[in-house]
């Protein structure tokens, strides 16, 4: 059989191509899973003019503003699509709730964003949710600012020292007074009779304080002094200008120190107990000079306290003694 070169060059690609189609369809990436058939995008601006894959509105607390949502269907099957909003998309109204898109159409729906008028200045995030009821879903970002003046503000309240063990619990509160948002920071300091006794740097507190809020916080003193009079000062500050501060007093007095005088009052005051009644106890002499005292006086003595009825009866017992 002749030897037919164009033959073997066929049969040496075919047999290439047997090796080399496993080795293809692995490299080959995974198909994407199918679209849902349908999207929903910010609606064209004047002049069919494409716009970025997000709504952004601006306004001053009170207003409305207004927008469209595009819906687009290329299938041809008719589609029918929920819609809400979340988020600042809480302060949306859409023009109808549920939409029905026919094969190859795109709908425009309109919708509104009233500004409350109590709304706090600043930057709010949300996003219009649409979501098909045979499948499919999508989620198209809502970015509003709501204008008009910033006022940062920020006081501490409730300030309070006790000891607790060898250490001190400071408690105090936080309360945001504006209308931002705030990260507050937090230093403390203490000063006694003799110089400062505790210096911590300000530090930022791990968690924002949203305007309106409160806060209860506590600090804890490790070693607080053992015997002196402190004054405790919590300074708090924030962006914007935010600034707060209040004291408390904290007065450190061992039970020792406590005790020693009450242990002298209680000592004086059983002597001078022993020795009234050991007056009383004297026999006829002590009564001669209670007699003697009483005829001095010109009567009776009235009836006083402890201590004024020892005093009395020592006088009493000198007169009878000149007597």
């Amino acid at each position: 059989m002749p030897f037919r070169p164009r033959t073997a060059v066929s049969g040496a690609i075919l047999a290439a191509a047997v090796l080399l189609c496993p080795t293809a369809a692995a490299a080959r990436p995974a198909a994407a899973p199918a679209p849902p058939g349908w999207s929903a995008s910010p609606a064209p601006g004047a002049g069919a003019v494409p716009r970025a894959q997000f709504f952004y509105l601006e306004g001053a607390p009170g207003t409305v503003l207004a927008d469209r949502l595009s819906l687009s269907n290329p299938t041809g099957r008719t589609v029918a699509v929920r819609l809400r909003g979340s988020g600042a998309g809480a302060w949306l109204t859409l023009a109808s709730k549920e939409v029905r898109i026919p094969p190859r159409t795109r709908a425009s729906v309109p919708f509104t964003v009233t500004v409350p008028r109590d709304a706090v200045p600043g930057d709010r995030s949300g996003a219009l949710l649409a979501t098909g009821r045979t499948g499919g879903r999508a989620a198209v970002p809502l970015h509003l600012r709501v204008t008009g003046p910033v006022l940062s503000a920020l006081t501490v309240e409730k300030v309070s020292v006790r000891g607790e063990g060898g250490s001190a619990v400071i408690r105090y509160t936080l309360v945001n007074r504006g209308n931002t948002v705030l990260r507050p920071r937090i230093a403390v300091r203490a000063d006694g009779l003799f110089g400062p006794v505790l210096r911590r740097a300000a530090r930022t507190l791990p968690s924002a304080l949203a305007p309106g809020r409160a806060v209860d916080l506590t600090e804890t003193w490790h070693g607080p002094p053992a015997l002196d009079a402190v004054e405790v000062r919590l300074t708090a500050t924030a962006a914007g200008g935010a600034h707060g501060a209040a004291t408390a007093s904290y007065t450190a007095v061992p039970w020792g120190v406590l005790a020693a005088p009450a242990l002298l009052l209680a000592v004086g005051a059983g002597g001078l107990v022993a020795v009234r009644r050991r007056r009383r106890g004297a026999g006829p002499g002590g009564a001669r000079g209670e007699q003697a005292a009483q005829g001095a006086d010109g009567g009776a003595r009235p009836s006083g306290g402890d201590a004024a009825d020892v005093a009395a009866e020592l006088a009493g017992t000198g007169s009878g003694a000149r007597g």
